[in-house]
């Protein structure tokens, strides 16, 4: 075995020695004087940061590919020069067997094995392709420059750099653990075709609310003149949406076939709560802050939703709902529900909904995951435990996180849902009760193991029965709404259909990231 490891290396010599002698064999050109500025741009990884706020310049998948090019040279980086090459020490070339007009100033000392900036270059390169190829293949060229460039200067071998290309590239891949890629922000849905074609709005009632997205923008003008025979409201601002919407409908009986809203999360929820109520189809136009679920939908613009509309084609989606109960200590055999409430993406009770809070506040400037990721630590830190009762067990949690529908990746953070109808709950909480159990669950997370911590607790059910010790504060869709001392949290039975148009039937048209 030694024997073969040893013949191997000395095949590996001479290779990287062939062909140092056929680089500086090469005549003096202008190609010298460009792999020294090359080389030497890239140290440190100053020529990938100059890159990198380049693309964070410009939001969706560009920031996101700085970001995670910048994550991967960081785990490339102290992989390379802080274990590589003290466990694999390796002379580098000599300077006298290289011609002077090709050698840089200062060349470095240390172990020649593997090249750092190749790691560093592949990672960023490979990181920024994840997230867009387009991008990435406009940024391989000058990595794999900068890759040849250590070896045309004379301070690595050819081996050392194809070593320190696999390491980059191979930890770009690997960050895919702790931030997984989505090409397309549109989740999976059953299609219908028994929703009803509402040419021009015809028969669709439909409230604008002017409070979601941007200020001192209201969208009722524009929908008035794209469904111009649709019912506009404009939503009240002292009163309930839903009970505005429901109000319309009672009032032109049978004249309406489906409802709509124009709006954020919060929005769409109120108004699906309608359409569960009266079995009406859907109708979302997106005009929120984030607007998550129009985005899982699959609508992104209001004339995408006048186009659904019009050829009356949808997809089923799942309602959640969750039945609000007097609380603690009441019989649960024989009380009454006091209300029900509705949510299209997520509910929560305990710190969560300040994970969201911070994570919505700093994703336009990190991104989705790394916002995530830096919202929980923050909060867990000064989060207060949440005494409730599951599965007939009372348990301390830090959060519980109850989503409509099943959340990817599983045993990790959640980041988004890959279907809309499967019926199911997704219920993921972090337990209080375990020594040093916030510890534990960032340290799981850093290490992309949180769905093997003893902290972590996941499973996918129809329905959820929660009791508080003390009633708490539940949010919904990102917006705290209620305080009870019981909850239920179910599936409907019956899917609401949402208008979409179906995809097989978009011809050439791509489905965009916007994140």
């Amino acid at each position: 075995m030694i024997s073969w490891l040893q013949r191997a290396a000395d095949e590996v010599n001479d290779a990287d020695r062939a062909v140092s002698r056929v680089i500086s064999s090469m005549p003096p050109s202008p190609l010298d004087s460009t792999m020294k500025a090359v080389s030497t741009a890239a140290n440190h990884s100053l020529l990938w940061f100059g890159i990198a706020a380049l693309l964070a310049a410009r939001r969706g998948a560009s920031r996101k590919g700085a970001f995670r090019g910048v994550l991967a040279i960081a785990g490339a980086s102290a992989t390379a020069n802080a274990l590589l090459k003290p466990a694999l020490p390796r002379r580098r070339p000599a300077a006298a067997e290289l011609p002077a007009y090709q050698i840089i100033d200062n060349p470095p000392t240390s172990s020649s094995f593997p090249s750092g900036h190749a790691a560093s270059a592949a990672a960023f390169a490979t990181a920024v392709a994840l997230e867009s190829p387009r991008l990435g293949l406009a940024v391989a060229p000058l990595a794999a420059t900068v890759a040849y460039s250590r070896v045309h200067v004379g301070v690595h071998w050819a081996s050392d750099v194809l070593a320190g290309a696999a390491l980059g590239s191979g930890i770009a891949l690997a960050t895919r653990r702790w931030w997984p890629v989505r090409r397309t922000d549109e989740a999976r849905a059953r299609p219908l075709d028994a929703v009803p074609e509402l040419v021009r709005g015809e028969g669709l009632v439909i409230v604008s609310n002017q409070r979601s997205g941007v200020p001192d923008y209201d969208p009722a003008t524009e929908l008035e003149t794209a469904l111009p025979a649709a019912v506009v409201l404009r939503a009240e601002p002292d009163r309930d949406l839903d009970e505005q919407l429901d109000t319309a409908v009672a009032e032109r009986g049978d004249w309406v076939r489906a409802i709509g809203v124009a709006g954020g999360d919060g929005s769409a929820a109120a108004a699906a709560a309608v359409a569960g109520r009266r079995s009406l189809p859907l109708v979302v136009v997106p005009t929120g802050t984030l607007n998550h679920f129009a985005r899982d939908v699959g609508i992104y613009d209001m004339q995408e939703a006048v186009d659904a509309t019009g050829a009356g084609e949808a997809v089923a989606v799942d309602l959640g709902l969750i039945d609000v109960h007097p609380g603690h200590g009441s019989d649960p055999e024989t009380e009454q529900v006091v209300r029900v409430r509705c949510f299209l993406n997520t509910a929560s009770l305990g710190s969560y909904p300040d994970i969201v809070r911070l994570r919505e506040q700093w994703q336009s400037r990190w991104g989705k995951w790394p916002a995530f990721a830096a919202a929980l630590v923050t909060v867990l830190h000064r989060a207060e435990p949440v005494e409730i009762k599951i599965d007939g067990r009372w348990t301390s949690v830090w959060f519980l996180f109850v989503g409509n529908g099943p959340y990817y990746p599983r045993g990790a953070v959640p980041a988004w849902r890959p279907s809309l109808d499967t019926g199911l709950l997704d219920v993921r909480w972090l337990r209080a009760d375990v020594r040093f159990s916030r510890l534990r669950a960032v340290a799981a997370l850093l290490l992309g193991a949180l769905g093997h911590s003893r902290v972590y607790h996941q499973r996918e059910v129809p329905e959820l029965e929660v009791e508080l010790a003390v009633p708490g504060m539940l949010a919904t869709d990102g917006e705290v709404v209620e305080e009870a001392g019981r909850f239920t949290f179910r599936v409907a039975k019956d899917a609401i259909p949402v208008y979409r148009r179906h995809e097989e039937r978009w011809t050439g048209r791509e489905r965009p990231f916007i994140g």
